[in-house]
């Protein structure tokens, strides 16, 4: 049966339907209009049938066509090690009769294949292509001197040597050299021993990725979740398709999955997830979902970069979901456990991760843990642990912040944490804010002296808003300048070039959520109708909520990695009912309500059956505009627009918008790409680099700061210092910047080297590539200190680093990170990091980030060795090997 409201609204929806075509869009571009009841891009729609069924025809550019000329590149153990990273090969893979087309390359040789064939025909559908690779320089190079120099100067040795692979432009190749070893389409064979690898690929296969289905229609019932209901068929079909989607992200043992294509749960995606929405949705399974991310009371560092923690350090956003859901229930015994977790882990973090010069903490970006999509090539993971992100200092403020409002609530001693938090503040917006740009700078980079990137990061300036670290004025110039594209805001921008789409040249609906939130708090309606329409014209025309697109193109095809029904996704899209059109935002002890709703939104607005503490509210919201003009409870007009957590029962509330919108601007950008990063020698006292591209200017910085500026791909610096560091940058004549190339010291330098294996501990010599006489090696079960002490000719501040060895786990994930603590003169110095280099290649030796260490004049002595803190995400492994040690006076 029917209520009167919901026949009501079913009035509505009909006449809607009916008068959709004189109807003004709630939002119009070149690109894609979105109506009341359909979306509309070029030649595709998306059109409601009812608040239950949505139809679309929408096809992706990917699968209509497919270009006969790729790029590939191959690999050794899945690393970009076959030529420099800015060269490939390239071939024409149009088929010339029924013969199956052959490439024969040479390992380290460049080549342009079969370029006289034409290249303005789609490749025939199941195209067979035979890669034949001439590997004998590799294979003669390891009988020979028992390694294989790469082209950036790493020695790869024979025992190391896990196999070849081919990565590439087209499907069923891709780009993800670190993920090659687990795609068997990716390895090449020497089935007869003679030097020359093979395989052979089928292109333009039929690509699941690039399909999505024609229909939705519900395949739960979602009648236990509050209902929505609008003069807007398309927004009730949304919130009834992501409310579906939410249902099929429920595990049998009580915990949210991360997506159709990813089990488990995930600390980054529950935490921004439960903030979004699932803390007012699903309380119960937010909390059993974060718990399962908990280990010893201490937040679990999903695998990642180098080994996890500390590499990537941004776990402490559980703290922001934690405190949400007691917001919501209210729950004091979810408070104390959650503040003792936060605590311990905030504990360990101080040790490991703060950069007490910077007032800032270490680690990789936020949620952006691919490391070649949102950094320069030239970072490993040891440049990444030493990087200070935007992002993740702003879950780290927020982290203190919190963690004050939970002393204060539990009656415990709050003033501390304040203090922490207001200082991170300082340093946020001391070290990021770029005031002629007017936003925020991505990382801080580099090795002995840090640079910031200057690229705007959509998510880290979303939470700077959000949390209050930006102040008005900030965030006033944030809204209007941080760059949007047609089919919503990039996790970055400029892209970075021939680097496939995923962060780079990505959208990611989650972001889009909290950078139009963001908009909300600051009652933006321009940026929130722009930033709504983006979320809601991807889930219509692709019929469930991605977990990412093409920033380029909006086409959900072509991304490295996607997802139906994402579970951040999905939390995102209905963050726009509760907290955008509703206006809502939790506090300790009540519940306030704060609409934003642009103009072509205007209508009646209804969510029936919506669970706050121990009361059930039935909210209505008419009109549009940026402000509440009357608020209602239970047919009262009230003062305020807030509601008591000790309300009880059923209780109505209509708000009344005041039908009035500031006009506000904010930066429609062109899709851009940055140059190339210049790849920097330094010999003879002369800096040389290949050139990046046309007209344009290099600037080259000293320790820091820009001491020239040419448009030649040299510079004679004068007067060297020992020591100096040098980057070189790409500019365009239209400003736009790449990343810094990687720092070159000054190869005069005055560095002091000690062999590790002259000090106490036992040495060892069976992994190859050491220098020296051997090396000595940490493990959970050698636990005794390194001991060795330094002679400084005057007091003051040391450069330090090691050169190491850690095949405990593959680059790119895993949790085995290396991590001792340093002690100078009986005090504790600095943690120490070192990161995973490759699984089982123990011969892959590199070297730390460089730290600094105050030295007293005379003798020093220095230990190394393992504190409780240390204790990595795998608890078991904590293996690494220790060549050298590097001193340098700085």
């Amino acid at each position: 049966m029917y209520s009167i409201k919901n026949l009501f609204y079913l009035m509505l929806f009909f006449t809607g339907v009916t008068a959709c075509n004189t109807n003004p869009p709630l939002y119009e571009s070149e690109t894609y209009t979105i109506y009341s009841d359909r979306v509309e891009q070029g030649e595709y729609s998306a059109i409601v049938r009812s608040e239950n069924h949505l139809v679309s025809d929408y096809q992706s550019h990917k699968s209509q066509t497919f270009s006969p000329t790729i790029q590939f590149k191959f690999s050794i153990n899945g690393a970009d090690n076959e030529m420099g990273y800015n060269k490939d090969h390239r071939a024409n893979i149009y088929p010339a009769g029924k013969d199956t087309v052959v490439l024969d390359v040479t390992f380290g040789e460049q080549a342009d294949l079969r370029s006289d064939v034409s290249a303005d025909k789609s490749v025939p559908p199941n195209t067979p292509v035979k890669l034949r690779v001439d590997f004998t320089p590799v294979l003669e190079s390891f009988e020979s001197n028992g390694f294989y120099e790469g082209p950036h100067g790493n020695k790869i040795y024979k025992e190391d040597f896990k196999g070849l692979f081919i990565a590439g432009s087209a499907y069923p190749l891709n780009w993800d050299f670190e993920n090659l070893v687990n795609n068997p389409q990716a390895e090449l064979t020497d089935e007869n021993g003679d030097g020359i690898y093979e395989t052979t690929l089928m292109f333009n296969d039929y690509d699941p990725s690039a399909h999505v289905s024609s229909e939705w229609k519900p395949e739960n019932d979602n009648s236990k979740y509050p209902q929505f209901s609008s003069n807007h068929p398309l927004l009730n079909a949304i919130y009834n398709l992501s409310l579906d989607e939410l249902q099929k992200l429920k595990e049998e043992d009580g915990t949210f999955r991360t997506g159709k294509e990813w089990a488990g749960v995930w600390t980054r995606d529950i935490s921004y997830s439960v903030y979004l929405s699932l803390a007012m949705l699903e309380p119960e399974m937010s909390k059993t979902s974060l718990m399962r991310k908990v280990k010893n009371s201490r937040i679990i560092q999903d695998t990642g970069t180098g080994g996890a923690w500390p590499v990537s350090s941004d776990r402490v956003v559980w703290s922001v979901a934690a405190w949400e859901i007691y917001k919501y229930t209210g729950d004091r015994d979810w408070l104390k456990k959650s503040y003792k977790i936060i605590s311990n882990t905030i504990k360990d973090d101080e040790k490991t991760v703060l950069n007490e010069d910077f007032g800032l903490y270490l680690g990789e970006s936020s949620f952006l843990d691919w490391r070649k999509q949102t950094y320069p090539l030239w970072m490993e993971p040891t440049d990444i642990c030493a990087s200070m992100n935007l992002g993740t200092n702003m879950v780290f403020y927020q982290t203190l912040n919190i963690l004050g409002r939970m002393a204060g609530e539990l009656g415990e001693n709050a003033p501390a944490w304040n203090e922490k938090a207001e200082r991170l503040k300082t340093s946020i917006n001391e070290h990021f804010w770029i005031s002629e740009k007017g936003y925020y700078g991505q990382y801080l980079y580099g090795d002995r002296h840090m640079m910031l990137s200057e690229k705007p990061e959509t998510l880290g300036e979303a939470l700077g808003v959000i949390f209050d670290v930006a102040g008005d004025e900030q965030k006033a110039q944030m809204l209007t300048n941080v760059p949007n594209l047609d089919y919503g805001t990039p996790c970055v921008w400029p892209q970075i070039p021939n680097i496939p789409p995923y962060h780079n040249n990505g959208i990611w609906p989650f972001v889009q959520a909290y950078w139009t939130l963001a908009a909300v708090k600051e009652k933006h309606s321009a940026l929130v109708q722009y930033g709504y329409a983006s979320l809601l014209r991807p889930a219509a025309l692709f019929l469930t909520n991605k977990e990412n697109f093409v920033a380029k193109t909006g086409d959900f095809a072509g991304t490295e990695i996607n997802s139906d029904w994402q579970q951040w996704s999905v939390a995102g899209q209905l963050a726009m009912n509760y907290r955008v059109l509703f206006g809502m935002n939790l506090g300790t002890n009540y519940l306030s309500f704060s609409p934003v709703i642009p103009e072509s939104f205007s209508g009646i607005y209804h969510l029936e059956n919506f669970p706050y503490r121990k009361a059930v509210l039935d909210i209505e919201v008419e009109g549009f505009g940026e402000e509440v003009s009357e608020f209602y409870l239970d047919d009262k007009l009230q003062d305020e627009h807030v509601i008591s957590a000790d309300l009880m029962g059923f209780h109505t509330i209509k708000m009344v918008m005041n039908n009035h919108i500031v006009q506000r601007e904010f930066y429609r950008a062109d899709y851009m790409v940055s140059p190339e990063t210049p790849v920097v020698n330094f010999s003879n006292g002369q800096l040389a680099w290949s050139p990046v591209g046309e007209k344009l200017t290099y600037q080259v910085f000293c320790n820091g700061k820009m001491i020239a500026e040419t448009s030649n791909t040299g510079f004679e610096p004068e007067n060297i210092e020992p020591g100096s560091e040098f980057q070189v940058l790409a500019k365009t004549e239209g400003g736009v910047e790449s990343f810094l190339g990687e720092p070159v010291v000054n190869p005069e330098s005055n560095f002091l080297i000690m062999e590790a294996e002259d000090f106490n501990l036992p040495d060892d010599s069976n992994v190859p590539g050491f220098l020296g006489e051997g090396y000595v090696e940490f493990s959970n079960e050698l636990s005794e200190r390194l001991k060795f002490s330094v002679s400084a000719p005057e007091s003051g501040k040391w450069f330090l680093s090691f050169r190491y060895a850690n095949g405990s786990g593959p680059v790119n994930t895993d949790n085995k990170c290396g991590i001792r603590t340093l002690f100078v003169n009986g005090e504790f110095a600095s943690s120490l990091v070192f990161p995973q280099r490759g699984n089982d290649e123990w011969a892959n030796w590199g070297t730390t980030n460089t730290i600094e260490i105050e030295l007293q004049e005379g003798k020093n002595q220095l230990e190394i060795g393992f504190q409780a803190y240390n204790e990595n995400m795998n608890g078991d492994i904590n293996r690494f090997l220790m060549d050298r040690i590097i001193i340098e006076k700085k």
